[in-house]
């Protein structure tokens, strides 16, 4: 089944409670929160204040994609702060075994986030102690980019390593998702699909975000003929 987490990186923080409302009035079942450290990426975004505002502010589980550097360092923080889904990037933490089992620990959901050049090989070891894999499919850093093509390829080998190895690990995408490549990412086995601009920067969350479940739906069920 295919979820949509909305991106709050594109919404308008003035009217951020509204928004994620009718986000949610259309089927959303995430929200996604990217944390940006102006260091890893060439961006400063939201921190753990925002995250403790938004888990009072809406009843859907949070997904914190931290793109920081040292994120074994606050990582269980965004969990007690209310995120029920945290991940970090396999490029930032050179013990990410003891970051994901300690975000584990905590009662949240451990990711494991992978850069598009990244090969599918760094993620060998890590893939049995994560409950998701977010692969990015623009390069980090800035919302509203174009969708990179090759990653589907991407996707589609990452569901079966995790098929083969019997593994209950969920595929997530993230980076210029939209009606236009929401199918073709549902078909390579991506689950969760992460959606800024073609959410919020539609005019009406609402109606965009069953549009795109829609557009997934439809691909799926090709798929099954």
């Amino acid at each position: 089944m295919v979820e949509i987490a909305p991106s709050i990186l594109s919404a308008d923080f003035a009217r951020l409670g509204e928004q994620i409302e009718a986000a949610e009035r259309g089927g959303a079942t995430l929200i996604h929160v990217d944390v940006m450290d102006g260091h890893f990426v060439p961006n400063l975004t939201v921190g753990i204040p925002v995250v403790r505002s938004l888990a009072r502010a809406t009843r859907l589980p949070l997904d914190a994609h931290l793109m920081i550097s040292e994120p074994g360092r606050y990582a269980e923080q965004f969990v007690e702060a209310g995120a029920q889904m945290v991940s970090v990037h396999v490029e930032a933490d050179p013990h990410i075994h003891r970051t994901l089992a300690g975000i584990r620990q905590k009662g949240a959901q451990a990711g494991v986030v992978i850069n598009p050049a990244t090969p599918l090989a760094a993620l060998d070891e890590a893939l049995q102690f994560a409950d998701y894999v977010l692969v990015m499919s623009v390069n980090p850093g800035f919302g509203g980019q174009k969708f990179i093509p090759t990653t589907l390829d991407k996707v589609r080998r990452l569901r079966r390593l995790i098929d083969e190895r019997g593994l209950a690990v969920r595929v997530e995408i993230d980076g210029g998702i939209g009606p236009e490549t929401i199918g073709a990412a549902a078909a390579a086995g991506a689950e969760i699909m992460v959606a800024g601009t073609a959410v919020f920067g539609q005019g009406d969350p609402a109606r965009a975000v069953r549009e795109l479940l829609a557009a997934a739906n439809e691909e799926e069920v090709a798929g099954r003929k």
